[in-house]
Formats: structure tokens, C-alpha cells, sequence
């Protein structure tokens, strides 16, 4: 796989600092139950790395000392960690709000029958990835069978409550492009999505729209393909000064499986550490929510990721 860092650093991105820390999002681990074209992470099936049950009581051990709002769990497949409802419960506990990025499809693999009804129990807010509301688009990036597996997924939690009025289930879907392009108006492909999945009788709260990340596997197929400096050039020329305010790295940190911090996901999976004084990769137990309070951002090419279009953030688009 072609490293795509090196293509990133020499970089011109706005300098920008962080904001009050109301989000700790970690990946706990990179094991997961597909293999998708556009994953930052590069996670799939024979992925080993999952964070210990030491590093999850740190995790834990943050939350309760400092005043975090929300718990984002991601992986590969978070699920498949084994510490994973113990987190979920422990978190929920101490008062936490706790998302977890699902792929919908490990809701039917052999051994999480019932991971539905305990999400629905502990009142997770689900973000579910589903790239496209047509069948053809979704298993050409992610698989055959993909497309009904998420589908069967959708309709279990729908029917435990999850987007359904006053329920306060939530669950919102992901849409990533299926190329080198940026994704389309997110207000519109929501009202496309709830169209066509509703004629399934599916329902949901909100779409949020991502763009592909110029790293890991998707970088890697950039360069493969000659479209690396393209696809950049789309991102810096349709960069959007507006979105630098709501990028998500200005209240959120990124801890890796073994408890390291980053100022965002696609920075853990670059190598870029937060960038503290004194500590020059730290870890969770390093650090207090109020020492980051407007600490520098450590930036590269990627980050017009973030900012171009209508922005694009953990929680969709920035700007419409």
C-alpha cells in the first residue's frame, strides 16, 4: 500500500487551535467484519489490533475526571472488541452520551444477535454507515451482499424504536462517495435517502455527508490510479475559509488502541500526535480535558478534507 503522508506534509492549510473539549472519540481497534474501498483506517477481517481492558479503564478513568459530553466508539467494527458493551454500560453509568459508528452489517453476524437490543437498552445514539440507497452502489464498495445485510440491520433497529418520533433512538446514516469527487448537497441526498429508503419502510433522523479522506486504502488507490494530485487539487480548490470555525478537531480528541492521542481520526492513522509540549506521542493518561483549551492543531494536506465544499466533519457537513 503506497504511504500517502509523505504526500501531505509540505502543506499550507490555515493554522488553527482548539476549542473547549466536548467529545473523546476512540478506536478500539481495527478488526472488522468488511474490507471497504474508501476506509481511512484500513480495517478488515484479519486485522488483530483491539484495545486492552487496561486501556478502556483509562478511557473510563478520563471520563470520570474530566467534563467530556460524549463517548464516540469506533473501530474497524467497534463491536467486535471484547470490552465493548462493558465500555458502553460503564460509560452510560457515569452519565455519558455514547455514539457507536456501526456498519449495519455486524448486526447479523453469528454472534451479536442481540447487539441491537442492547444498544436500543443503553439509549446509543447509532451512526450507520450506508454509502448509497442503491444496492449496486453500496456492494461495489463494500461487498456482495452488503446492501441487504444493512438493510436487514436498519429494519431490526427501526424496530426496536431507532428513528421513530419520540422514541429518542437515534440513528443517523452515513454517505461517503463512491469516488474521487465531493459529496452532493447534504440537505438534498437526505431527502433522496428518506425517499428510497422509505420505500422499504425504513426510517432514520439525519444523513451526514463525508468525504473521502486522500489516506490510507483510498490514498493508496489515488496514487495507484494517477488521480492523487487531482483529487487534491478538487479539495484545495473548493476549500472553504467559512468551515475552518466547525471542523471537528477544535472539540474533539482521537485515542488510539493502545490509548495515544490525536487531534482526529485520520491524523491517528497518519502518525500525527497531538501536538503537546513535553509529550511527544501522548497517551489519554497524559493529558486533562482543560490543558488543550487552545492548543495548536497539528495540520497537513488532508485536512482540505474537512474543509472543502460544504465541509465535511464526524457529524456531516459543516457549511449548506
Amino acid at each position: 500500500m503506497h504511504a500517502t503522508l509523505p504526500l501531505l506534509q509540505d502543506t499550507n492549510f490555515p493554522a488553527i487551535r482548539r476549542d473547549r473539549l466536548t467529545t473523546l472519540q476512540i478506536n478500539v481497534g481495527y478488526r472488522c467484519n468488511q474490507s471497504c474501498l474508501h476506509c481511512h483506517v484500513n480495517a478488515g477481517p484479519k486485522r488483530r489490533e483491539s484495545m486492552s481492558r487496561e486501556t478502556i479503564d483509562a478511557v473510563l478513568a478520563f471520563l470520570r475526571n474530566n467534563p467530556i459530553e460524549t463517548l464516540d466508539i469506533t473501530g474497524g467494527a467497534p463491536e467486535l472488541n471484547a470490552h465493548f458493551r462493558y465500555l458502553v454500560k460503564a460509560a452510560r453509568d457515569l452519565g455519558v452520551h455514547v455514539m457507536d459508528r456501526c456498519n449495519l452489517t455486524i448486526l447479523s453476524e453469528p454472534d451479536q444477535g442481540d447487539l441491537a437490543m442492547f444498544l436500543a437498552e443503553q439509549r446509543v445514539e447509532i451512526v450507520a454507515s450506508l454509502p448509497c440507497y442503491l444496492e449496486e452502489n453500496v456492494d461495489g464498495q463494500r461487498g456482495d451482499g452488503v446492501y441487504a445485510r444493512s438493510m436487514s440491520g436498519l429494519r431490526s433497529l427501526n424496530a426496536l424504536g431507532y428513528g421513530q418520533p419520540d422514541s429518542g433512538l437515534v440513528i443517523n446514516l452515513v454517505y461517503n462517495p463512491t469516488g474521487a469527487f465531493l459529496p452532493p448537497a447534504q440537505a438534498a441526498l437526505e431527502a433522496d435517502y428518506r425517499r428510497e429508503l422509505g420505500k422499504h419502510g425504513i426510517v432514520f433522523n439525519h444523513l451526514f455527508t463525508l468525504a473521502n479522506m486522500p489516506i490510507q486504502r483510498f490514498g493508496s488507490t489515488l496514487v495507484s490510479k494517477g488521480e492523487f494530485d487531482d483529487y487534491m487539487g478538487l479539495l484545495k480548490g473548493a476549500h472553504q475559509d467559512a468551515n475552518l470555525a466547525g471542523v471537528m478537531c477544535r472539540s474533539l480528541i482521537s485515542v488510539d488502541w493502545e490509548g495515544y492521542v490525536y487531534d482526529c481520526d485520520f491524523n491517528q492513522m497518519l502518525g500525527l500526535p497531538l501536538p503537546m509540549s513535553g509529550h511527544p506521542r501522548p497517551h489519554l493518561r497524559d493529558i486533562r480535558a482543560a490543558d488543550l483549551d487552545g492548543m495548536t492543531i497539528a495540520v497537513a494536506d488532508h485536512c482540505y478534507g474537512c474543509t472543502a465544499g460544504q465541509g465535511s466533519s464526524c457529524g456531516g457537513a459543516l457549511n449548506e
